[in-house]
């Protein structure tokens, strides 16, 4: 790059990281919300350090599309999911340029470069995570875009040792990355591929047999395709039978997909339901609060909508608490509702709530377990948890749900055992190292009406954890959720995408109330039937069907990432046999 043109760019974007970390700072003091002031920050702040760490040429070009055409496929900017199929493309011709010109140190410059694409993937899609936690938001780009790095130098390694197999190990090893994503402690499964085409559930209709992890395989699929036929093109040799093959690669899942949504046939048995968004920002406003003021704020928001007929009455996640279990029954807000409930004979109510239980003396500990003084000055020991409850008419009990599949940093403190030195760090900016206490077996809530798996949030992520609920007999799934932590940005609109699929995997109708974001009722074929807007203090009611039966989706679960961790596991003992022998011959 021409030096003055260098210089030019590295000052523009300085001025640009000035104005945006003066208008967070501005904004703070203003308890106002940062909105899309982190995209650019990131941007920027990414932008300088790009232009002293790579060349720019091609290479950096192609790298760089990769990432947007990522960036803008997967959803929350434009509706263009069909990107994804050609997204991989330029990444791929990179890794194959730097093949062919025999460089040294080959793995690390397509690290390099993957991480490049991956990061502007990140922080397109996930820019939005900073507006909770600045930190937290880096931490989860920075670290994502690592790990997705590592199946292409992997794949890139094993191709090498293996030639025959072509394109087969970079499918594996990214299957694999994703699984893990849905299984570990890191569990951060948001950029899932297959998670691109939630706006559009009509186009996806077999993933109640494949469930997300179809529609990454498609994806990866497809990008292999195309690249071989420009390959094809440009050696002027005969493409058109794999034109066609890519054509009928596409066209015809969506066939299928589209055959079966306008065949499928909802049950006659129905629920009448009512969710309540009370539209309380969380950041300075929610806590500030009295508990009292926000019970009636609901309870005047649901009114009008509630009859004789109601079945379900649903709050949005920790809107109500701090409780100790043990004192459920006797709490004000808890009387409260019962008292409400007398008037309307087949309501139940379900809520997220924040709960405590204090540990008896001869329980064990967890890692979720913290301690404090009594004014007697004895040790208590307890843990905190992020719930769902359900009270029920003619009845004192209330059912209780954990959230189990919690979010790493706010709610959660991954490999803590491992990673104990950095207690101070997660503390400092705003993590926790105790976590949240989780169930050991998912709740399902029963009624006399049908049983409803409660889901809190992040839990509606996982495709695979909410099928335990389906098996335990759930007909219909309820959503808790407070989206209003990233501002009016994409990440709340994805989350609710999300949803879509998972009605799709488990053929369930799903409700949705938010805090802040959108609440929202979604039918089994993933259709959103009634939304509300953001930032809106709002009610709203729909009838929904049941269903009892199973999806192949619901009894076989991510199948195709367990498939594809054998797969990896075989490229990888045969690359490092193969390795081995090279070296000794």
């Amino acid at each position: 790059m021409n030096t003055r043109i260098k210089i030019l760019v590295i000052t523009t974007l300085l001025a640009i990281i000035g104005w945006m970390s003066y208008e967070l700072y501005v904004r703070t003091q203003e308890q106002s919300l940062w909105g899309y002031r982190t995209l650019l920050l990131f941007l920027a702040f990414w932008g300088i350090l790009v232009t002293f760490w790579y060349k720019l040429d091609r290479l950096l070009v192609w790298s760089s599309l990769s990432g947007v055409l990522l960036g803008l496929g997967f959803p929350g900017w434009l509706p263009l999911p069909f990107l994804m199929f050609g997204a991989f493309v330029p990444l791929l011709f990179v890794e194959k340029q730097l093949e062919a010109n025999s460089e040294s140190h080959v793995r690390g410059k397509i690290f390099k470069y993957s991480f490049h694409t991956f990061l502007l993937w990140n922080i397109l899609s996930t820019y939005w995570i900073a507006n909770s936690s600045l930190v937290a938001g880096i931490f989860a780009m920075v670290v994502n875009s690592a790990l997705m790095s590592i199946p292409f130098v992997l794949s890139h390694q094993t191709r090498r040792a293996m030639t025959r197999l072509g394109y087969a190990p970079l499918i594996a090893y990214w299957l694999v990355f994703e699984y893990l994503h849905y299984n570990w402690e890191l569990n951060y499964p948001w950029l899932t591929l297959g998670n691109s085409f939630a706006q559009f559930p009509a186009l996806v209709q077999w993933y109640e047999y494949s469930g997300v992890f179809g529609g990454s395989l498609w994806i990866l699929i497809i990008n292999i395709f195309i690249l071989k036929l420009i390959e094809l093109y440009q050696k002027k040799q005969s493409y058109h039978r794999d034109l066609i093959q890519i054509i009928t690669f596409i066209i015809l899942p969506i066939i299928i997909s589209l055959y079966l949504y306008y065949n499928y046939k909802e049950s006659d048995s129905t629920i009448e339901v009512v969710a309540v968004q009370p539209n309380y920002e969380p950041h300075h406003e929610e806590s500030s609060v009295p508990e009292g003021m926000k019970l009636e704020h609901c309870m005047e928001l649901a009114s009008p909508h509630l009859n004789e007929n109601t079945n379900f009455l649903i709050l949005p996640e920790a809107v109500f608490g701090y409780v100790e279990m043990q004192q459920m029954s006797e709490y004000p807000t808890i009387e409260r509702l019962r008292e409400w409930m007398k008037v309307y004979p087949r309501l139940h109510i379900i809520s997220g709530m924040n709960i405590y239980r204090i540990l008896q003396k001869d329980e064990s500990s967890s890692s979720a377990t913290r301690t404090d003084t009594s004014q007697s000055g004895e040790t208590i020991r307890y843990e905190m948890y992020n719930a769902a409850v359900q009270l029920s008419p003619n009845s004192q009990q209330v059912q209780i749900h954990k959230k189990s599949r919690l979010v790493p940093g706010p709610e959660s403190f991954p490999f803590k055992r491992f990673l104990f030195f950095l207690e101070p760090v997660m503390e400092r900016f705003g993590g926790t190292t105790a976590g949240l206490g989780t169930e050991s077996s998912p709740v399902v809530f029963e009624s006399e009406s049908t049983r409803i798996a409660p889901l809190i949030c992040y839990e509606s992520v996982f495709g695979e954890y909410i099928t335990r609920f389906v098996k335990k007999g759930a007909t219909a799934i309820f959503i808790m959720t407070n989206d209003g932590w990233w501002d009016n940005t994409a990440g709340h609109r994805q989350h609710l995408y999300f949803a879509s699929l998972r009605a799709i995997e488990t053929r369930r109708s799903i409700a949705r109330a938010a805090n802040t974001g959108i609440s929202a009722f979604i039918n089994q074929r993933g259709d959103i039937l009634q939304k509300t807007n953001y930032d809106e203090p709002i009610a709203i009611s729909a009838t929904l069907s049941l269903r009892s039966t199973p999806t192949f989706y619901t009894r076989w679960g991510d199948m195709i990432g367990r498939l594809s961790l054998f797969a990896a596991a075989i490229f990888i003992l045969n690359t490092l046999v193969r390795s081995i022998v090279r070296k000794e011959e």
